[in-house]
């Protein structure tokens, strides 16, 4: 005998015999890990918003808050490698780490990746360091992007007088 029951708006299979499996009872799992996605790729989402909300031409205040969501989800949040230079100088940290300007959970390694982009010595080791593989690239892109959208958002408005 399987009973539903309403819990944070998933629902949640209750089995009341032991001797019976439920067949629902696979949605708390399917709960927590769609929980767990949106928890740590919501900024796509917030991207694919500041998409329409570009060629809708949605209000200044919609693609400003859309176009700094996804800046700062992609600076500070998106899931990547830390990349920061390791004690022997040519390799680099692979552990994961949380947005494109942050590092892992060494305290030496967060602000060694901020500290690169201040403190520029070469341009080759700041790429290699806050980009060292393709997904974080595009993330940056999407930082960058972000920012551009939402100068465009104030800028645009003021120039043409709308």
């Amino acid at each position: 005998m399987c009973h539903q029951v309403k819990a944070q708006g998933c629902a949640i299979a209750v089995s009341v015999s032991s001797s019976r499996r439920c067949p629902a009872a696979h949605m708390p799992l399917l709960c927590a890990s769609m929980a767990k996605a949106m928890r740590l790729y919501w900024g796509y989402i917030a991207l694919a918003a500041l998409i329409v909300a570009w060629s809708q031409q949605w209000s200044l205040p919609t693609v400003v808050a859309l176009s700094a969501a996804v800046s700062a989800y992609a600076g500070f949040q998106v899931p990547v490698w830390c990349g920061a230079v390791n004690r022997d100088g040519k390799t680099y940290c692979r552990n994961n780490a949380y947005g494109v300007l942050m590092g892992c959970r060494n305290r030496q390694h967060r602000w060694q990746k901020l500290k690169l982009i201040v403190l520029r010595s070469k341009a080759g080791d700041l790429s290699r360091a806050v980009f060292p593989t393709a997904k974080e690239k595009f993330n940056a892109t999407l930082a960058v992007g972000g920012l551009l959208s939402a100068i465009a958002a104030v800028i645009v408005p003021a120039v043409s007088g709308g």
